[in-house]
């Protein structure tokens, strides 16, 4: 029995979202006037789609904390996305916690949102990815056994892997064999 489980462990790609499927702005984006849906996020969550792959959100999300803006704020903006990408998105997790007020295991770098998904879709983290634009992003990933990708115009750090956007990490993810 244990090894049908096994057998029939699925793969996703976890996306940060700030800065790899919206627009980073330089500051909280939880106004949907301000949640810009960056290019080519469609067509990459659509290949990712066709792959098999389940897409999984994971943002930390701290102003909520801070009492800048409500959870309410943030699932506005998260059905703006799926609205602009025919509502591929399975499932959204989000970290409220900052650092100052309080703190989070929640929060990337530290994993439970990853760990929570890889529970309850019974992932194989060998056969998933974490697309991401901080290196918080991919240790959060890496804590899980999940390679990452990490995406932006302005490399940061030594990671495995960067490209430039969305659609060029999932081009990319593409090409792979996991």
């Amino acid at each position: 029995m244990e090894n049908q489980k096994q057998h029939l462990k699925r793969k996703a790609v976890f996306l940060d979202r700030d800065g790899v499927l919206n627009v980073e702005r330089g500051d909280y984006t939880w106004r949907t006037q301000d949640f810009e849906v960056c290019a080519g996020v469609p067509q990459a969550l659509a290949l990712l789609k066709e792959m098999g792959y389940l897409l999984l959100v994971v943002t930390n999300q701290a102003g909520i904390t801070k009492g800048l803006y409500t959870k309410a704020d943030v699932l506005a903006c998260h059905q703006k996305l799926q609205d602009a990408c025919g509502q591929l998105l399975d499932d959204l997790y989000m970290a409220p916690g900052h650092p100052s007020v309080s703190e989070s295991l929640s929060r990337k770098p530290n994993s439970l949102m990853l760990e929570r998904a890889i529970s309850k879709y019974n992932l194989d983290p060998a056969a998933c990815w974490l697309v991401g634009d901080q290196p918080r992003d991919l240790q959060a990933a890496a804590k899980c056994g999940i390679s990452g990708v990490l995406v932006g115009l302005h490399p940061v750090g030594t990671h495995v892997h960067q490209e430039k956007d969305l659609l060029a990490a999932a081009q990319w993810i593409a090409g792979q064999t996991k």
